[in-house]
């Protein structure tokens, strides 16, 4: 901001006023300064100051750089985590940890400290004591303003209303919970719907964005927020992510909140410094860890607490399934899930010698009575038949056949013989003979053929026997040994009916045995059976979840070594980073305690991540001696605390707002903490755009006193819930008045027209052309710092002028001549060039010094407008 601490002017008449309603000053006689010397100074210590906190020195000490942001805790921290001692296991899950807090909630879709939002307006309508449409013009750029009224004037219903529009609700509601008030906040004298709409001022964006806030229901809680940036469109608020923004770095601070920073839950103040400290992304880190290692912790606790009702079911079993799960599962260490798995899915391996013995018996299958029956009666009917061809003869002539045929081939053989081969008797076996004989055969072959087919059944039916007859086993139950024996012995037996009668028998007597046997087996196996799939069938469910569960329980150490060593280091970091807000803390409340003899010593974030210990500590003495901040101070001094922790959380650099809303800080605050009040509000309006609504006129007058600048608007509330708002004065308006109170002055020496109001008519020019420069380098992306490190170094008027009209100090004069000429008129040139002369020791003539103050003021009003032109 290109201003001097304290206006050169002349002595005037004491008790003179200044046009515009400031209140009256006591002007001291003060040399000019043509060459601006005090000018440069102020800027050249400004200047230093905002460097000194860009310097490495700073930024390693306090880990944050106020020009680039808040830094990349994650980074520093991944440093220590390389150069730690960890196992490589432990390292990767803290790096996946930490690289979730970076990409997770955290991350937003919200502003950036880089695109830094300033207030250009506020408009409200309908809404509390506001009837019809107000707007409350602000200046986009780092400055205080001080928006003054009487109670009941208005002004609250601004600070209100950009509070709902941001957050959707105000301190006021959450203090006044009251029925009345939900009810009651509709302007009564404005039937249009209630609405907010703030015009925000964006870094890198060439038009100004709007957030619309409006009410469809009468509940003011609910409200309908609607957010339009250039190039992005018009969608609700809650998806434009500022949510996170606002949580951390809420710019707004009511009288009811004052109260809240000092009184509010101890857990509440911590998380609001340390989210600022840049301690979130840690914490949403251990986050994490704390449920992996909370679901793995979880995971073997279940598991353990379900083992001594698993216990005790198998040790009620009578089975060797049971005693081996047993066993299995009370092995030291860790379960034998290979047993475990053996016996949940039956295999045979998990059965013990008795089990696959009944196994072994329910599948042994003895003969086949059915078959052994009609294979038995199939050799008795062939034994039946063959009797049967026995006592017909039909065996007799097949023998008969027989020895005749071989008569004949022997008759045959030998023809000449005369006498009976067989008998001998001397009667020769001659053709007659042999025709009869071959006659004879064929009858007896006919009849033998019965019987040879009745023996060839007959052994077909044996074969068919001793072709169920099984071998006996390699292994048999003992009982089953003699008939198994028996029944296979009648593979050796030749005689018909000794097989069949054996074989019926012992088939009989095998088959009853094994029928009875398998019952039995099968009958204890079911009993144990039943039993074990009961248990089995927990066992299987608990199996599941206890390898998952031990199979973590590495991870489980490493996740416990992890958070361990992720507390140490932010215990570390959070000293580290705790440091400079101390410190800030601390230089506020020495700027606001002010005669009090309570010294804060430190500011302290005690106790861990849980919500029950952990809490901000301030560390407070009384005339040296140690005391409790709420027991020892006054309300005013606690409301200087208040500020005091308030103040470098709404400056911390990793804020997107460039603007602070207060209302009503003065209360209950002596006059000397008013001056200290004014102090610190103007330092924190070199890098923030500082609003402050209050009806206390101490405040204005402690900024007046102390020669800061300010800019004071005053709102009035007139008939019907009618609010206006005008400018009082502002650091332009304030160096015109200074002009228009030298240009008035009778009797001045020559040199006050021909040198000082040159001077002062430029300061005008300056202040009006750093404005339009600020808001044109802010819009094309500059952060507040770079802006107005750019503005403080031009020096020259034209310089000055050429930022303004086009945001380039390198443009010559004659292009910024031309564009005056353009904008303001040709007389513009000349005008400014004698406010240029008036530095020179000859000075410039001023014939008509009220005209040449109206003309600078024209001038300087247009400049101030081509942000609106330029749009």
């Amino acid at each position: 901001m290109r201003q001097s601490s304290v206006p050169n002017v002349c002595p005037v008449v004491p008790g003179s006023r200044i046009v515009g309603g400031s209140p009256p000053l006591a002007y001291r006689v003060r040399p000019a300064d043509p060459t601006g010397t005090n000018h440069k100074r102020a800027e050249s210590a400004m200047t230093e100051d905002l460097e000194h906190h860009k310097r490495p020195e700073h930024i390693a000490q306090t880990g944050q750089d106020p020009g680039s942001g808040s830094p990349s805790t994650l980074s520093q921290l991944a440093s220590r985590l390389e150069a730690s001692t960890l196992p490589e296991g432990v390292k990767a899950m803290l790096r996946e940890a930490l690289g979730e807090a970076g990409t997770g909630a955290g991350a937003s879709a919200g502003p950036r400290p880089d695109q830094r939002m300033f207030l250009e307006s506020i408009s409200v309508a309908g809404f509390r004591g506001i009837g019809r449409k107000a707007r409350l013009p602000l200046t986009a750029k780092p400055g205080v303003t001080l928006v003054m009224g009487r109670n009941g004037s208005g002004k609250s219903s601004f600070a209100e209303g950009v509070e709902t529009a941001f957050t959707g609700r105000t301190a006021r509601l959450d203090k006044q919970r009251g029925e009345v008030w939900r009810r009651h906040w509709r302007n009564l004298h404005d039937g249009g719907e209630p609405k907010v709409e703030v015009r925000l001022s964006a870094a890198g964006d060439a038009k100004p964005s709007t957030l619309t806030c409006t009410w469809s229901r009468g509940d003011v809680t609910a409200p309908e927020v609607e957010f339009k940036r250039p190039g992005q469109g018009r969608r609700p608020f809650k998806e434009a992510g500022w949510e996170r923004a606002l949580h951390d770095y809420r710019p707004f601070l009511s009288y009811h909140e004052l109260d809240k920073v000092i009184s509010g839950r101890p857990s509440e103040l911590y998380d609001s410094i340390a989210t600022i400290l840049g301690l979130g992304e840690l914490t949403a880190a251990d986050e994490r860890l704390q449920a992996v290692e909370k679901e793995l912790n979880t995971a073997v606790k279940a598991v353990e607490a379900e083992l001594p009702v698993l216990v005790e079911a198998l040790s009620a079993l009578d089975d060797p399934r049971a005693a081996r799960a047993l066993a299995a599962v009370s092995a030291s260490g860790t379960p034998d899930f290979g047993v475990l798995d053996a016996l949940v899915t039956g295999l045979p391996d998990a059965d013990d010698e008795h089990l696959r013995e009944l196994r072994a018996i329910v599948e042994l299958s003895g003969p086949d009575l059915d078959a052994v029956g009609t294979a038995v009666d199939r050799l008795r009917k062939a034994i039946a038949a063959l009797n049967d061809v026995r006592a017909s003869g039909a065996e007799d002539a097949h023998q008969r056949a027989e020895l005749l045929s071989r008569a004949l081939d022997h008759s045959r053989r030998h023809a000449n013989e005369d006498i009976c081969p067989v008998c001998g008797a001397d009667r020769p076996l001659d053709e007659e003979w042999a025709e009869r004989a071959a006659e004879q055969v064929a009858v007896l072959r006919c009849d033998a053929a019965a019987a040879q087919e009745a023996r060839t059944k007959l052994r077909e039916a044996m074969d068919a026997v001793r072709y169920l007859v099984t071998l006996v086993p390699a292994w048999l139950p003992a009982p089953l040994a003699v008939p198994w024996k028996k029944w296979a012995a009648c593979r050796e037996i030749d005689d018909a009916e000794r097989l069949a009668a054996h074989a019926e028998t012992a088939a009989l007597v095998l088959a009853d045995t094994c029928a009875a046997l398998r019952e039995e087996a099968a009958q204890e196996l079911e009993e144990l059976d039943e039993n074990w799939r009961r248990c089995v069938t927990r066992l299987a469910a608990w199996l599941g979840r206890a390898r998952t569960a031990y199979e973590g329980r590495p991870r489980l150490r490493q996740v416990r070594t992890a958070r361990k060593w992720l507390k140490e280091a932010c215990a570390e970091l959070r000293e580290e980073r705790l440091r400079p807000f101390e410190d800030h803390s601390q230089r506020v409340w020495e700027e606001l305690r002010q005669q009090s003899n309570v010294d804060l010593r430190s500011v302290r974030l005690t106790g861990s991540e849980k919500a029950a210990v952990r809490k901000l500590v301030m560390d407070v003495s009384v005339d040296g001696t140690e005391a409790a901040a709420l027991g020892v101070m006054s309300q005013g001094e606690l409301h200087s605390l208040a500020l005091s922790l308030f103040l470098p959380r709404a400056a911390a650099p990793g804020s997107p707002f460039g603007f602070v809303v207060i209302d009503d800080p003065v209360q209950s605050m002596d006059p000397a903490k008013v001056h200290g009040l004014a102090k610190v509000l103007h330092h924190l309006g070199e890098t923030r755009q500082v609003v402050v609504f209050t009806h206390d006129t101490r405040l204005q007058r402690a900024f007046t006193n102390q020669e800061l600048p300010v800019t004071v608007l005053e709102v009035e509330r007139q008939a019907r819930s009618t609010v206006t708002v005008r400018r009082v004065t502002d650091p332009v308006v304030q160096a015109l008045s200074d002009a228009h109170a030298l240009a008035r002055t009778p009797n001045l020496p020559p040199a006050a027209l021909t040198h000082v109001l040159p001077g002062l008519c430029r300061t005008v020019l300056e202040r009006a052309f750093s404005e339009a420069a600020w808001l044109r380098l802010h819009r094309a992306g500059l952060t507040e710092h770079e802006a107005e490190k750019t503005v403080t170094a031009a020096v020259k008027l034209t310089d000055i002028a050429a930022l303004g009209l086009f945001g380039d100090s390198s443009r010559t004069a004659s292009e910024v001549y031309r564009e005056l000429c353009r904008r303001c008129g040709p007389a513009a040139v000349d005008l400014i060039r004698q406010c240029q002369e008036g530095v020179h020791p000859t000075g410039t003539p001023m014939p008509e010094p009220l005209r040449f103050v109206r003309d600078i003021e024209a001038i300087a009003q247009i400049v101030r407008k081509l942000e609106v032109a330029d749009q």
